[in-house]
């Protein structure tokens, strides 16, 4: 049988496929269509070579070594072909600085030339001017919008789960006797209501009945707040059998209250019968977790809607917001909201990071709900490792930052780490920022506030830090910084007033630093001895040394430092049974590693009143966290783990009050957690902090109707972050962020500086719609983010992301590249790179990344090198062939057949 493409061969209008034919294999004969690209085997350099230049210095750009085999072909390869080059040389830098027996040295040298290296390729690219594409650093679409939110106001509360059944059903949570007070203010007045269910008489206390005889209440005091009502939606329930997963039946409807709330009201919860709280964060196989206790046992607690693991005196049990990777300091303020210091390893959905992990400063209400989140916006890496509330209200933060933080400064050395302080109002506005190094790495793991204002800061350093000279090995280390401001509305600035730099030719570190008066304590671990120093302020310059107490080998570490009702207490863990010789012991040393409470006189000098108390088991035991209130110390860590131990074994945690002097064990809870994990990592204590609001799921306090809307609260830019924008006329303009800048200022901003080529609104998500203004809806709650697009016939505009470590686009969650017309017979093909500024070779993690991006953009210059093929005229024309065609092949192929007898 004959190929009908012979046939249609024979018409000129199809190509004919390769077959025995000589007529087919001649034409399949044709010339070069594209140049030999420089990933062809033909053509490959070898990457030692690629490497050797590179670190020799030599450009990684060279157009003059870009061979077109093809006469006539288009300077477009030349180009793909030169920076193909470029980044194969940067490949080579990744692959050295990320192999295991790199050496420091050979990690540094190859960071400082791959820094320069992307540099000059990325510069290379945004001129190289291509001729049948663009291609742009970044992504390319018709459409961007910001990741980073900001959230809408709202005048709604929902709480947690408080029911679980039906409408008709006795809600558990209103028995016994509930009373509370609403505060609902006014302008300048505030209306009192009080709560009492014991009113009802004998109606049930239904959902409804309760909701009903609430705003009963509301509506007599004329005030436009109301109570509702929320079903939660009931979470998907499955069970495994054999290797088949079966849904189950959803289970009983979950039932919040709703705060209805006005714009031109506040609401505030209080209750007459209070007791403490203390509040345990902790980490289990379910993730991280907000615990709150009472020691109290008139404000009844009771396990909540869908908690597990309750044990007696337990109030609430609340998730943490994923992409948290460690908490180590929490505290709570005069209102009794708990502030938290996070580590994140990633951003939440609406508050990118800008670089691989970020502090966050958390503000949780008494109900345990998220109020707000603030990013410290750190370009590359930070820690937080303590957190100080000041009588005023201000709020400290302390930790470590690597790279650029404040104004792109990426320190003496941006491969290791520097010590940072933050300090932010209550509403988490950040006030001032100082970073402060060493040559070495230096951190900072412990903040306190002064009684004039003064923050001190103390950690460890491995050289001598600015102001201050080196003793051996990590060295401890004390700060204090002064802030001030020129007028009312003028900027915050801090200054520092003293460093001084302490320890012994081993290893040191501090754990806690606290004021009390005019003298300054400081605990720590000082080439493993358990320290204490006492220093005497001065009203100028450093601080004086005016004692020491060396406590003995600690086999442990130091977890508080309190000075209450005329006695320093410390607290931490040790295996040394001796520790403190010559204190009286409360209780004895129980085995392994005990935790320890230590009560000693101000003066730091032995007498006959110091006293310790081991508190643990036969097994080891950790204190995570230690608070002292009113003479009493709370605790918390894991409890009495079995000698010897894995890692993944199971863990219970406890949580406790003693009393300092006498060693009695006031009050304690022993609680396990998901999958058999449950390790506290921090403790705060709120004075009075827990009451009956506790099993409504209701706040003590102002309920928050709103949040910053400024741009270096909301988002992890901070002031004088930038990016470029490019319009039709290649021109860039810097667009920087601004103290008072929020998404309406920015979106201003981009048009302005795209010369009115892209549209810029501020687009609202979620929320409700409560009336309307003219078209125009009005709508509260939800989140607004930024919407960019071309403007009706104009072409657009390209991002481009700021210097290294000043970048807002990261933290604004925008992605660099061109932003208009990307489909349409006329439009322009645009090809995204995307290479941040950001890649870095400094650690194995970041060479890992740098090295995955590069081959990514490696692909996208394959990619162009293969849209730029030239159409081939023989294959153009291939596909179904019209009916006339078809019938006409057919007749041929019969008349075929009768004369070859087929």
């Amino acid at each position: 049988m004959i190929d009908n493409s012979y046939i249609l061969g024979l018409f000129g209008q199809y190509g004919f496929t390769t077959g025995t034919s000589s007529l087919s294999t001649g034409a399949t004969q044709r010339l070069k269509a594209q140049p030999t690209p420089p990933w062809d085997t033909t053509r490959q350099a070898q990457q030692s070579d690629l490497l050797r230049a590179a670190l020799a210095g030599r450009s990684l750009i060279n157009e003059g070594a870009a061979r077109l085999d093809v006469p006539g072909a288009s300077a477009d390869y030349g180009k793909l072909f030169t920076l193909y080059q470029g980044l194969a040389s940067l490949a080579a830098l990744a692959d050295q600085a990320g192999s295991p027996g790199a050496s420091t040295t050979q990690v540094s040298l190859a960071d400082k030339r791959f820094e320069a290296g992307l540099s000059e390729v990325t510069g290379w690219m945004a001129q190289a001017g291509f001729d049948a594409f663009s291609m742009v650093q970044g992504t390319s679409s018709s459409l961007s919008k910001s990741t980073a939110g900001v959230v809408r106001d709202t005048s709604k509360s929902l709480t947690g789960p408080i029911h679980e059944g039906g409408l008709a059903d006795p809600v558990a949570a209103f028995e016994g006797d509930v009373q509370f007070r609403m505060t609902i203010g006014k302008l300048e007045t505030s209306v009192d209501i009080d709560i009492d269910l014991a009113e009802m008489g004998a109606q049930p206390r239904t959902l409804s009945a309760v909701i009903s005889h609430i705003n009963g209440k509301l509506e007599t005091a004329g005030v436009q707040t109301r109570i509702g009502r929320e079903m939660i939606p009931s979470e998907e329930r499955t069970i495994q059998v054999g290797d088949k997963t079966v849904k189950l039946p959803d289970g009983p409807e979950r039932w919040a209250l709703m705060v209805r709330g006005s714009s031109v009201e506040t609401v505030e919860f209080s209750a007459p019968d209070t007791a403490d709280a203390v509040y345990v964060v902790q980490g289990s196989g379910a993730g991280n977790q907000l615990l709150k206790f009472t020691d109290g046992a008139g404000v009844g607690a009771a396990a909540g809607i869908g908690e597990t693991h309750w044990v007696d005196g337990r109030m609430s049990q609340n998730g943490l917001p994923e992409g948290i990777s460690a908490i180590r300091a929490t505290e709570t303020d005069a209102e009794g909201n708990v502030w938290m210091v996070a580590d994140l390893s990633e951003g939440s959905a609406t508050q990118p990071i800008k670089g691989t992990s970020d502090v966050a400063l958390m503000k949780f209400d008494s109900a345990g709900r998220l109020v707000f989140s603030r990013a410290l916006g750190a370009a590359s890496e930070a820690s937080g490792y303590a957190l100080a509330i000041s009588d005023d209200g201000r709020v400290a933060v302390a930790g470590s930052v690597t790279g650029a933080l404040v104004n792109g400064d990426v320190g003496a050395n941006r491969a290791v780490s520097d010590s940072f302080v933050t300090v932010y109002d209550l509403d988490g506005v950040e006030q001032w920022t100082q970073r402060r190094g060493a040559t070495a790495a230096d951190e900072a793991t412990a903040v306190t506030f002064g009684d004039d204002g003064t923050v001190y800061v103390a950690g460890r350093a491995k050289s001598a830090m600015t102001g201050a000279s080196a003793v051996g090995g990590w060295d401890g280390y004390l700060q204090a910084f002064s802030q001030s401001q020129a007028y009312p509305t003028a900027p915050i600035t801090a200054a520092s007033k003293f460093t001084t730099q302490f320890g012994t030719a081993g290893d040191d570190s501090v754990a806690a630093v606290t004021v009390e008066g005019n003298d300054l304590y400081v605990a720590g671990v000082e080439n493993g001895r358990g320290v204490l120093r006492r220093y005497t302020l001065n009203p100028t310059g450093a601080p004086t040394l005016a004692a020491t107490r060396d406590l003995g080998l600690m086999g442990g570490e130091i977890a508080g430092l309190s000075v209450s009702d005329g006695r320093v207490v410390v607290a931490g863990t040790t295996h040394n049974s001796d520790l403190a010789s010559g204190a009286t012991v409360n209780t004895a040393h129980a085995g392994g590693k005990d935790v320890f409470v230590l009560s000693l006189d101000p003066s730091l000098t032995a007498d006959g009143n110091d006293r310790i108390t081991f508190f643990g088991g036969a097994g080891d035991d950790t204190a995570a966290d230690m608070q002292v209130r009113d003479g009493k110390v709370w605790l918390t860590g894991v409890h009495d783990r079995p000698l010897g131990g894995l890692e993944d074994d199971p863990t219970e945690a406890y949580a406790a009050r003693l009393d300092a002097q006498t060693g009695a064990v006031e009050w304690s809870r022993v609680w396990q957690g998901a999958g058999n994990q449950a390790a506290p990592a921090t403790l705060a204590v709120a004075a009075g902090g827990a009451s009956v609001l506790d099993r409504l799921g209701l706040p003590t306090g102002v309920i928050a109707q709103g949040d910053s809307k400024l741009l270096t609260a909301a988002t992890s830019v901070r002031v004088g972050d930038r990016f470029e924008v490019v319009g039709a006329n290649g021109r860039a303009r810097t667009v920087t962020i601004e103290a008072r800048d929020t998404l309406q200022s920015l979106a201003r901003k981009i048009e302005q500086a795209s010369n009115m080529q892209l549209r810029v609104t501020v687009a609202s998500e979620g929320g409700e719609v409560t009336g309307k203004d003219g078209e125009t809806a009005l709508t509260m709650g939800g989140l607004q983010r930024l919407s960019i697009s071309a403007r009706d016939g104009r072409e657009g505009a390209i991002l481009k992301s700021g210097a290294a470590g000043r970048d807002a686009l990261a933290g604004l969650g925008l992605s660099p590249g061109f932003i208009g017309r990307i489909s349409g017979n006329d439009a322009r093909t645009t090809y995204g790179v995307d290479l941040p500024n950001t890649l870095n070779l400094a650690t194995p993690d970041a060479a890992k990344r740098a090295g995955e991006a590069i081959l990514a953009a490696m692909k996208v210059v394959r990619d162009a090198y293969r849209d730029l093929k030239p159409e081939d005229p023989l294959t153009k024309a291939r596909g179904q062939a019209p009916a006339y065609m078809t019938a006409r092949i057919a007749n041929y192929q019969a008349a075929l057949n009768r004369l070859t007898g087929g």
